[in-house]
C-alpha cells in the first residue's frame, strides 16, 4: 500500500487559520496528479506550530476528502510518547492508513528509549507505525540495529529515512527483511534509494511538481532507471532551491506560483528572501512547470 510519490502535504493557511477549503482542494489536485499517497501534518505540515484540535481536524479532513482514493499516512510524532500515543490515537479513529512518527527531538533517547517509545505506540494502537529517521533535525539517530527489533512488532511496518546515507537501504534489508517499507525521505537521493532497495518516497518536492515526482517513482518501480533519472535532471534545481531556506516555505512559494495556495506560514518561519524565490523560480521553469 505504501509505495511511490507520498506528498509531505502542506497545511494551507489564510489570516493565521487553517484554510480547510484549501487543502481539500490539495487532496483533489493531487489524485488528479497521479500521487500516490498522503503524508498531512508532518513538519512540512508545521505540525510543531499547529494546535492538537488543529493537527486533528487536519487529520479528518484529508481522510475524509482522499475518501479511499489514496492511502493517507497522518503524522503523529513528539518527543513526549504520551502524546505521540494520543495522536497516533485519534488518526486511527478519523481512518487514517498509517502514521508516521519521527524518532523523539531534543531529549535525545538512547537506542533502548526509542525501542521504548515505539513499543509503547505500538501497544496502544492498532494502525500501521511508520518510523521517521531524520538524525540533522532529531539530533537521534534510530541504528539499522534497533530498527531490526522494532520491526518484530507486528504494526511497525517501515521507514521514512531522511539520513541521506543509501547504504542505510541495503543494511536495513539486512535487519529489517526485504519486506520492511523503505521510503526515501530526502528528495534529491530518491533514484538512488529505489535502486538500492527503497519503494518511494515521502516528498516535499511533490506538493509542487506531484506529476513528475510520480512519474519518477513510477519508473523506479518499473525498472525504468533511465526514464527516471531522466526526470531526476528535470526536477533537481527545484529540488535545491526548494530547501535553501526551510523545504515547506520554499514549497508553499511555488505552490502560490501555480495558484495553489497562499505563500502563508506560520511563525517562527517566515517568508523567503527574494534570491531564493529568483532561484525556486528558475527550477520551476526548469522543470517546465511555469
Amino acid at each position: 500500500m505504501f509505495k511511490g510519490s507520498n506528498v509531505a502535504l502542506i497545511t494551507p493557511f489564510k489570516n493565521g487559520e487553517l484554510d480547510l477549503d484549501t487543502l481539500k482542494k490539495l487532496v483533489e489536485w493531487h489524485v488528479g496528479e497521479g500521487t500516490h499517497g498522503l503524508v498531512p501534518v508532518g513538519t512540512t505540515g508545521e505540525s510543531p506550530t499547529l494546535t492538537h484540535d488543529e493537527h486533528d481536524k487536519v487529520v479528518e479532513e484529508v481522510v475524509r476528502a482522499a475518501a479511499g482514493r489514496l492511502p493517507v499516512i497522518a503524522g503523529a510524532g513528539s518527543n513526549n510518547t504520551l502524546e505521540s500515543i494520543r495522536l497516533a490515537q485519534s488518526a486511527e479513529k478519523a481512518g487514517a492508513d498509517a502514521v508516521l512518527v519521527v524518532t523523539p527531538y531534543y531529549n535525545k533517547p538512547t537506542q533502548r528509549g526509542l525501542i521504548a517509545h515505539y513499543t509503547s505506540i505500538h501497544d496502544s494502537t492498532n494502525i500501521p507505525i511508520i518510523i521517521y529517521n531524520i538524525p540533522g533535525r532529531s539530533v537521534v539517530d534510530m541504528t539499522p540495529e534497533t530498527m531490526g527489533e522494532l520491526a518484530k512488532l507486528e504494526r511497525i511496518v517501515g521507514v521514512k529515512d531522511a539520513t541521506g546515507d543509501l547504504a542505510r537501504v541495503p543494511l536495513t534489508r539486512l535487519t529489517c527483511g526485504t519486506d520492511f517499507i523503505q521510503l526515501s525521505g530526502e528528495d534529491a537521493t530518491a533514484l538512488g534509494y529505489n535502486a538500492h532497495g527503497g519503494l518511494g518516497m515521502i516528498s516535499v518536492t511533490a506538493n509542487v511538481a506531484a506529476k513528475l515526482c510520480a512519474q519518477m517513482q513510477a519508473a523506479t518501480l518499473k525498472g525504468d532507471f533511465a526514464k527516471a533519472l531522466e526526470i531526476t535532471d528535470q526536477l533537481m534545481p527545484l529540488h535545491k532551491a526548494i530547501f535553501t531556506e526551510p523545504g515547506l516555505v520554499g514549497a508553499k512559494y511555488a505552490m502560490s506560483k501555480l495558484d495553489l495556495c497562499s505563500d502563508e506560514v506560520r511563525s517562527p518561519l517566515v517568508g523567503l528572501m527574494g534570491e531564493t524565490k529568483t532561484m525556486i523560480d528558475a527550477g520551476m521553469a526548469h522543470a517546465g512547470l511555469i
